[in-house]
């Protein structure tokens, strides 16, 4: 394992990055740089439990970089919306969007869980993890 303190890209010529990505994977199953601690697994029993598939709409509210709702869209042809501020979170997932290809199937709205800029009876379903922490 690399030292962090040996510099604030790369450590022992590792990729900070690429390093937290690979620590991801090992312990998430994923790499989506997760600003949640959703599983994989526990990701699979929502779209179970919210009956995910084709023709269904899921608001993702404080997505983040699009962790769980992307792996949702792409593990069970929903369509996802993905609402969160921080601009540079919602930039990560439009980027993650693009290169799994789904940009088609996803939306990427900035704004607040406590003010939706949707009408009524839009979604089929929501999630949230670790937003209201």
């Amino acid at each position: 394992m690399s030292d962090f303190n040996t510099g604030p890209d790369q450590a022992d010529g590792v990729d900070e990055q690429d390093l937290l990505l690979d620590i991801e994977r090992e312990v998430m199953g994923s790499d989506y740089g997760v600003t949640s601690f959703t599983t994989v697994n526990e990701a699979n029993q929502m779209a179970q439990l919210l009956g995910l598939r084709q023709g269904i709409r899921l608001l993702d509210i404080g997505s983040g970089t699009g962790w769980p709702g992307l792996f949702l869209a792409g593990a069970t042809g929903c369509h996802v919306t993905l609402v969160d501020m921080p601009a540079s979170g919602l930039r990560a997932a439009s980027k993650r969007a693009a290169k799994d290809g789904m940009s088609g199937n996803c939306w990427i709205v900035g704004g607040s869980g406590q003010s939706l800029p949707f009408q009524k009876d839009l979604f089929h379903a929501i999630c949230h993890c670790d937003v209201l922490c």
